[in-house]
């Protein structure tokens, strides 16, 4: 394992960018670059921009001097490219960070380790330096458990910035898979993240948050708005999962029915863990979605 060098990031505020836009090739013009320059924090946009990737995936540089990676993101040539010049403009790489492994998020992994080897740090697979658990430091990065979206999803935090994955986007709502104990490792992270007196979230897809509490909380009411739904659902007789989905997802467009239906079982399977599910509700098979 390669040494940890310490960044010279401190996690608040920095006045001393004099060209915060132009710093580093492959910034993103969009209205957040600046003030996220501030904090010594890129954020690189794959072009990738899908259903659920919405605008496309973030890839985020933190720090310089060592830079820190968290989710080098798909492996298309472009974003490679510009992520290399942009580690290379901020004086070289000091690791990369993954909030989980899938491949919108982890697919540059291989290719950016072979071009700039350095520690990473994730929380499964194979080539893990540093195995993240519960208070892992990494560089600037301390790990934040927040399950749900995947089973090894960590938010990352520094002292002002967290880095918070598929755990909270910075526009739609979140994926939750139906692995047991998904729904609600999913709310115990929501209120982990909730607990940080941060400035700002750095979300996995979409812009960044500058109201990170604001934005949890309708996060959190937004959860329990559909598990409200689904218990109405079931108070009145509803059984199916047809029935159910019309009653809690009526409002989901046709391409996200399927994860809906995963959700759904999440949902169910939550109130099985708290004993409130009735009998004879009928539960998805939900196949490759595991």
């Amino acid at each position: 394992m390669a040494p940890l060098s310490s960044s010279r990031f401190d996690g608040g505020p920095r006045d001393d960018i004099e060209d915060p836009l132009g710093c580093d090739p492959g910034w993103d013009p969009g209205p957040d670059a600046e003030r996220l320059a501030g904090y010594d924090i890129l954020r690189l946009r794959a072009e990738n921009p899908g259903p659920f990737t919405l605008s496309g995936t973030n890839t985020w540089i933190v720090g310089d001097h060592p830079a820190f990676v968290v989710d080098p993101g798909p492996a298309l040539p472009d974003h490679l490219h510009r992520l290399l010049e942009a580690i290379d403009a901020r004086g070289g790489l000091g690791g990369v960070a993954l909030t989980h492994d899938h491949t919108d998020h982890s697919e540059a992994l291989g290719a950016l380790l072979q071009a700039r080897p350095a520690p990473l740090a994730a929380a499964r697979g194979a080539g893990v330096d540093v195995m993240l658990r519960e208070g892992t430091r990494f560089g600037p990065l301390r790990a934040v458990p927040t399950p749900g979206h995947a089973p090894d999803h960590f938010a990352l935090a520094t002292e002002r910035a967290c880095f918070t994955g598929d755990a909270v986007l910075g526009e739609g709502s979140v994926f939750v898979d139906a692995y047991p104990g998904a729904l609600s490792g999913y709310m115990h992270g929501l209120a982990r993240i909730a607990t940080l007196e941060v400035d700002v979230l750095c979300p996995g897809h979409g812009p960044p948050i500058w109201e990170p509490e604001t934005k949890v909380e309708e996060y959190i009411a937004h959860r329990y708005d559909r598990e409200h739904k689904v218990i109405l659902a079931l108070g009145i007789g509803k059984r199916s999962i047809a029935d159910l989905l019309e009653e809690a997802w009526s409002d989901v467009p046709p391409e996200l029915r399927p994860a809906a239906v995963v959700m759904l079982a999440a949902h169910l399977d939550k109130l099985d863990e708290e004993g409130l599910l009735p009998r004879n509700v009928e539960r998805p098979e939900l196949g490759p979605w595991q």
